[in-house]
Protein backbone atom coordinates (compact mmCIF):
# COMPACT_ATOMS: atom_id res chain seq x y z
CA UNK A 1 0.00 0.00 0.00
CA UNK A 2 1.31 3.44 -0.93
CA UNK A 3 1.50 6.22 1.64
CA UNK A 4 -1.21 8.10 -0.19
CA UNK A 5 -3.54 5.11 0.23
CA UNK A 6 -2.91 5.13 3.99
CA UNK A 7 -4.49 8.56 4.32
CA UNK A 8 -8.01 8.51 5.75
CA UNK A 9 -9.99 10.95 3.62
CA UNK A 10 -12.58 11.31 6.37
CA UNK A 11 -9.91 12.70 8.72
CA UNK A 12 -8.16 14.99 6.29
CA UNK A 13 -7.18 18.39 7.73
CA UNK A 14 -9.05 21.21 6.02
CA UNK A 15 -6.08 23.58 6.14
CA UNK A 16 -2.37 22.73 6.10
CA UNK A 17 0.26 25.46 6.49
CA UNK A 18 3.94 24.91 5.74
CA UNK A 19 7.05 26.76 6.86
CA UNK A 20 9.36 25.93 3.96
CA UNK A 21 12.81 26.01 5.53
CA UNK A 22 16.23 24.72 4.56
CA UNK A 23 16.94 26.00 1.04
CA UNK A 24 20.17 27.66 2.14
CA UNK A 25 21.46 24.66 4.06
CA UNK A 26 20.56 22.36 1.18
CA UNK A 27 22.62 24.56 -1.14
CA UNK A 28 25.56 24.55 1.27
CA UNK A 29 25.42 20.75 1.59
CA UNK A 30 25.47 20.44 -2.21
CA UNK A 31 28.20 23.03 -2.79
CA UNK A 32 25.79 25.40 -4.51
CA UNK A 33 24.76 29.02 -3.98
CA UNK A 34 21.83 29.90 -1.74
CA UNK A 35 19.99 31.18 -4.80
CA UNK A 36 20.22 27.78 -6.48
CA UNK A 37 18.86 26.33 -3.26
CA UNK A 38 15.80 28.55 -3.59
CA UNK A 39 15.36 27.44 -7.20
CA UNK A 40 15.47 23.83 -6.07
CA UNK A 41 12.89 24.62 -3.40
CA UNK A 42 10.41 25.56 -6.14
CA UNK A 43 10.39 21.91 -7.23
CA UNK A 44 9.23 20.90 -3.76
CA UNK A 45 6.49 23.52 -3.93
CA UNK A 46 5.23 21.91 -7.13
CA UNK A 47 5.30 18.42 -5.62
CA UNK A 48 3.41 19.42 -2.48
CA UNK A 49 0.78 21.35 -4.44
CA UNK A 50 0.29 18.31 -6.69
CA UNK A 51 -0.09 16.09 -3.62
CA UNK A 52 -2.60 18.49 -2.08
CA UNK A 53 -4.70 18.46 -5.25
CA UNK A 54 -4.54 14.66 -5.50
CA UNK A 55 -5.99 14.19 -2.01
CA UNK A 56 -8.53 17.02 -2.40
CA UNK A 57 -7.12 19.23 0.33
CA UNK A 58 -9.17 22.42 0.67
CA UNK A 59 -6.58 24.95 1.89
CA UNK A 60 -2.79 25.05 1.68
CA UNK A 61 -0.73 28.01 2.95
CA UNK A 62 2.96 28.31 2.09
CA UNK A 63 5.26 30.67 4.02
CA UNK A 64 7.30 31.98 1.11
CA UNK A 65 8.83 35.24 2.32
CA UNK A 66 8.66 36.90 5.74
CA UNK A 67 8.92 40.58 6.60
CA UNK A 68 12.21 39.69 8.30
CA UNK A 69 13.50 38.27 5.01
CA UNK A 70 13.72 41.83 3.65
CA UNK A 71 16.85 42.13 5.82
CA UNK A 72 18.69 39.47 3.82
CA UNK A 73 21.45 40.48 1.35
CA UNK A 74 20.11 42.51 -1.56
CA UNK A 75 21.18 39.96 -4.17
CA UNK A 76 19.27 37.19 -2.40
CA UNK A 77 16.12 39.31 -2.02
CA UNK A 78 16.33 40.28 -5.70
CA UNK A 79 16.75 36.64 -6.67
CA UNK A 80 13.78 35.58 -4.55
CA UNK A 81 11.58 38.20 -6.19
CA UNK A 82 12.80 36.96 -9.57
CA UNK A 83 11.92 33.39 -8.66
CA UNK A 84 8.48 34.54 -7.60
CA UNK A 85 7.97 36.33 -10.91
CA UNK A 86 9.19 33.31 -12.88
CA UNK A 87 6.93 30.97 -10.92
CA UNK A 88 3.89 33.15 -11.56
CA UNK A 89 4.70 33.25 -15.27
CA UNK A 90 5.35 29.52 -15.50
CA UNK A 91 2.64 28.13 -13.23
CA UNK A 92 -0.49 30.22 -13.85
CA UNK A 93 -1.68 27.89 -16.61
CA UNK A 94 -1.08 24.88 -14.35
CA UNK A 95 -3.04 26.51 -11.53
CA UNK A 96 -5.98 27.06 -13.87
CA UNK A 97 -5.76 23.54 -15.30
CA UNK A 98 -5.90 22.06 -11.79
CA UNK A 99 -8.73 24.34 -10.59
CA UNK A 100 -6.46 25.99 -7.99
CA UNK A 101 -7.40 29.39 -6.59
CA UNK A 102 -4.37 31.50 -5.64
CA UNK A 103 -4.47 34.14 -2.93
CA UNK A 104 -1.75 35.96 -1.01
CA UNK A 105 -1.43 37.37 2.50
CA UNK A 106 1.10 39.85 3.84
CA UNK A 107 2.34 43.40 3.38
CA UNK A 108 2.12 43.14 -0.39
CA UNK A 109 2.71 46.87 -0.88
CA UNK A 110 6.39 46.24 -0.14
CA UNK A 111 6.75 43.99 -3.18
CA UNK A 112 8.26 45.38 -6.37
CA UNK A 113 5.52 46.81 -8.59
CA UNK A 114 6.22 44.26 -11.33
CA UNK A 115 5.90 41.32 -8.94
CA UNK A 116 2.85 42.82 -7.22
CA UNK A 117 1.08 43.42 -10.53
CA UNK A 118 1.84 39.93 -11.85
CA UNK A 119 0.65 38.43 -8.57
CA UNK A 120 -2.60 40.41 -8.79
CA UNK A 121 -3.12 39.19 -12.35
CA UNK A 122 -2.70 35.55 -11.36
CA UNK A 123 -4.99 35.98 -8.36
CA UNK A 124 -7.63 37.51 -10.61
CA UNK A 125 -7.25 34.83 -13.30
CA UNK A 126 -7.61 31.98 -10.80
CA UNK A 127 -10.42 33.59 -8.81
CA UNK A 128 -12.93 31.44 -10.72
CA UNK A 129 -11.29 28.19 -9.55
CA UNK A 130 -13.21 26.10 -7.02
CA UNK A 131 -10.63 23.51 -5.98
CA UNK A 132 -7.60 23.88 -3.72
CA UNK A 133 -7.19 27.34 -2.21
CA UNK A 134 -3.46 28.03 -2.38
CA UNK A 135 -2.39 30.84 -0.06
CA UNK A 136 1.10 32.31 -0.39
CA UNK A 137 2.39 34.26 2.61
CA UNK A 138 4.58 37.01 1.12
CA UNK A 139 6.21 39.84 3.02
CA UNK A 140 4.26 38.38 5.93
CA UNK A 141 4.77 38.18 9.66
CA UNK A 142 2.19 37.44 12.31
CA UNK A 143 3.21 40.31 14.58
CA UNK A 144 2.80 42.73 11.66
CA UNK A 145 -0.62 41.24 10.96
CA UNK A 146 -1.79 41.41 14.57
CA UNK A 147 -0.56 44.97 15.03
CA UNK A 148 -2.31 46.00 11.83
CA UNK A 149 -5.55 44.45 13.06
CA UNK A 150 -5.22 46.16 16.45
CA UNK A 151 -4.68 49.54 14.81
CA UNK A 152 -7.69 49.10 12.53
CA UNK A 153 -9.88 48.11 15.45
CA UNK A 154 -8.58 51.03 17.57
CA UNK A 155 -9.43 53.47 14.76
CA UNK A 156 -12.95 52.13 14.43
CA UNK A 157 -13.49 52.30 18.20
CA UNK A 158 -12.21 55.89 18.22
CA UNK A 159 -14.51 56.82 15.34
CA UNK A 160 -17.49 55.24 17.10
CA UNK A 161 -17.93 52.61 14.39
CA UNK A 162 -17.12 49.77 16.76
CA UNK A 163 -18.15 49.17 20.38
CA UNK A 164 -15.14 48.10 22.42
CA UNK A 165 -17.32 45.60 24.30
CA UNK A 166 -18.08 43.78 21.05
CA UNK A 167 -14.45 42.79 20.52
CA UNK A 168 -14.00 39.05 20.92
CA UNK A 169 -12.00 36.28 19.24
CA UNK A 170 -14.37 36.03 16.29
CA UNK A 171 -14.43 39.76 15.62
CA UNK A 172 -10.67 40.14 15.96
CA UNK A 173 -10.18 37.35 13.44
CA UNK A 174 -12.14 39.34 10.86
CA UNK A 175 -9.40 41.99 10.87
CA UNK A 176 -6.62 39.51 10.06
CA UNK A 177 -5.28 38.67 6.60
CA UNK A 178 -6.86 35.23 6.95
CA UNK A 179 -10.38 36.49 7.69
CA UNK A 180 -11.87 34.26 4.97
CA UNK A 181 -9.78 31.19 5.80
CA UNK A 182 -10.23 28.49 8.44
CA UNK A 183 -7.48 28.24 11.02
CA UNK A 184 -4.77 25.73 10.07
CA UNK A 185 -5.28 22.23 11.44
CA UNK A 186 -1.68 21.23 10.74
CA UNK A 187 1.49 23.30 10.55
CA UNK A 188 4.54 21.61 9.00
CA UNK A 189 8.10 22.90 9.34
CA UNK A 190 11.03 21.42 7.51
CA UNK A 191 14.82 21.53 8.13
CA UNK A 192 14.92 20.43 11.77
CA UNK A 193 14.19 23.83 13.30
CA UNK A 194 11.58 23.68 16.06
CA UNK A 195 9.96 27.11 16.02
CA UNK A 196 7.20 28.88 14.11
CA UNK A 197 9.10 32.02 13.12
CA UNK A 198 6.35 34.62 13.39
CA UNK A 199 3.92 32.60 11.26
CA UNK A 200 0.16 32.50 11.87
CA UNK A 201 0.57 32.97 15.62
CA UNK A 202 -3.09 33.79 16.26
CA UNK A 203 -4.45 31.23 13.82
CA UNK A 204 -2.27 28.35 15.05
CA UNK A 205 -3.50 28.46 18.64
CA UNK A 206 -4.85 24.91 18.36
CA UNK A 207 -3.02 23.64 15.30
CA UNK A 208 -1.06 20.40 15.38
CA UNK A 209 2.65 20.83 14.61
CA UNK A 210 4.84 18.49 12.60
CA UNK A 211 8.59 19.06 12.54
CA UNK A 212 10.93 17.17 10.22
CA UNK A 213 14.69 17.24 9.69
CA UNK A 214 14.20 17.06 5.91
CA UNK A 215 15.41 20.20 4.16
CA UNK A 216 12.73 21.82 2.02
CA UNK A 217 14.32 21.02 -1.40
CA UNK A 218 14.30 17.32 -0.42
CA UNK A 219 10.68 17.39 0.80
CA UNK A 220 8.44 15.42 -1.55
CA UNK A 221 4.97 13.94 -1.81
CA UNK A 222 5.66 10.99 0.48
CA UNK A 223 7.05 13.35 3.13
CA UNK A 224 3.84 15.39 2.89
CA UNK A 225 1.76 12.22 3.16
CA UNK A 226 3.77 11.14 6.22
CA UNK A 227 2.90 14.44 7.92
CA UNK A 228 -0.80 13.89 7.20
CA UNK A 229 -0.70 10.30 8.45
CA UNK A 230 0.99 11.47 11.66
CA UNK A 231 -1.69 14.16 12.06
CA UNK A 232 -4.46 11.59 11.72
CA UNK A 233 -3.04 9.54 14.60
CA UNK A 234 -3.39 12.44 17.04
CA UNK A 235 -6.29 13.21 19.34
CA UNK A 236 -7.33 16.85 19.08
CA UNK A 237 -8.97 17.92 22.34
CA UNK A 238 -9.06 21.74 22.06
CA UNK A 239 -8.70 22.08 25.82
CA UNK A 240 -11.19 19.33 26.66
CA UNK A 241 -10.52 15.90 28.15
CA UNK A 242 -10.27 12.67 26.17
CA UNK A 243 -13.48 11.52 27.84
CA UNK A 244 -15.35 14.60 26.64
CA UNK A 245 -14.12 14.03 23.10
CA UNK A 246 -15.13 10.36 23.12
CA UNK A 247 -18.66 11.23 24.27
CA UNK A 248 -19.37 13.03 21.03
Amino acid sequence: MSLRQEIDQSKLPAHVAIIMDGNGRWALDHGKSRILGHHQGVESVRKVIEAAVEINLKFLTLYAFSTENWERPDDEVTALMGIMMQSLNDETETLLKNNIKLTAIGDLDRLDAEVRNRLSETIEMTSVSTGLRLVVALSYSSRWEILRAARRIACEVKEGVLDVNSIDDALFGKYLCTADLPDPDLVIRTSGEIRISNFLLWQSAYAEFYFTDILWPDFGKDDFYNALIDFQKRERRFGKTSEQISEK
